[in-house]
């Protein structure tokens, strides 16, 4: 790539235009899960976010699920009309990228990090920045872990429903079992399905440890501009979509309501339903 092409690249990210860029690899993660390589230079925090575009379909949030020197990917299941037009492309076809948007997790020392399904993307590229955190990864079954043998180390844990990898039971149980015997943790870091971070959230603020959650919320812009992606009083596409112990604990939506496409307030079950 030459200096002329980054330098534009970057330039055009930054005036929230699409970079049209080619995808380079294609790999698949778990079950109806894929990873899109690019080789294109990015300047990205850990759990940040990408807007990605799709001519005449839709445009949609994406964590940086891995960023190095060569390139980086994002990592996506199929869910919806969206979704499934992704994973219809294949290597060299063509796709829309702007970003990164929204703030960071902490980078910390004595970390955990708990991620369920495909919110293991979202922490991925955290897990590379600390230096030997726990890992706790969590899916459905075997079949849906993604990234399980990207990381190894004594300090990773795995759970399923089904008990088909790891433990059968939820990646909270696992979580107090490893603040019960590791006193030296001192930030939980989260991103998965929200009941599961609601409760992350109580198990920290039992054990007095900080917590940081990444939330999933409809965004249409990345720059605070639509308002769908609200909870309470923060808009999460500028405020987060990471937000710390003190932040979640107030606000009374978090694990309760979230926003439709249309801006209308509703169960968060409603509004998987809507988006599946």
């Amino acid at each position: 790539m030459n200096k002329n092409f980054k330098m534009q690249c970057c330039e055009t990210i930054r005036n929230e235009i699409p970079q049209i860029m080619e995808i380079s690899e294609v790999v698949s993660e778990g079950k109806g899960q894929k990873s899109f390589f690019f080789k294109h230079r990015i300047s990205c925090k850990p759990g940040q976010f990408i807007m990605v575009w799709l001519p005449a379909i839709d445009e949609k949030p994406m964590a940086i699920s891995y960023n190095n020197k060569k390139g980086f990917a994002f990592t996506f299941q199929v869910i919806g009309e969206f979704t499934r037009a992704l994973d219809a492309l294949k290597k060299n076809d063509k796709i829309g990228i702007r970003g990164p948007y929204g703030n960071s997790f902490s980078i910390k020392e004595n970390a955990c990090v708990v991620a369920g399904g495909v919110g293991m993307a979202s922490v991925s590229t955290l897990i590379d920045a600390l230096k030997n955190p726990w890992i706790i990864n969590g899916a459905r079954s075997k079949e849906h872990l993604i990234y399980a043998k990207r990381y190894k180390s004594k300090n990773v844990l795995f759970a399923t429903d089904d008990g088909s990898y790891g433990k059968k039971g939820f990646t909270t149980e696992i979580l107090e079992e490893v603040l019960s015997k590791n006193k030296k943790i001192r930030i939980v870091c989260t991103c998965g399905p929200e009941i599961m971070m609601k409760k992350v959230l109580e198990i920290c603020n039992r054990f007095k440890i900080e917590c940081e959650a990444s939330l999933e919320r409809f965004m249409a812009c990345g720059f605070g501009v639509c308002g769908k992606c609200m909870i309470n009083d923060k808009i999460v596409c500028i405020d987060g979509p990471v937000f710390n112990s003190k932040q979640l604990n107030e606000m009374t939506e978090f694990g309760k309501f979230a926003r439709l496409k249309s801006g209308k307030k509703v169960s968060l079950g409603e509004y998987h339903s809507a988006h599946s």
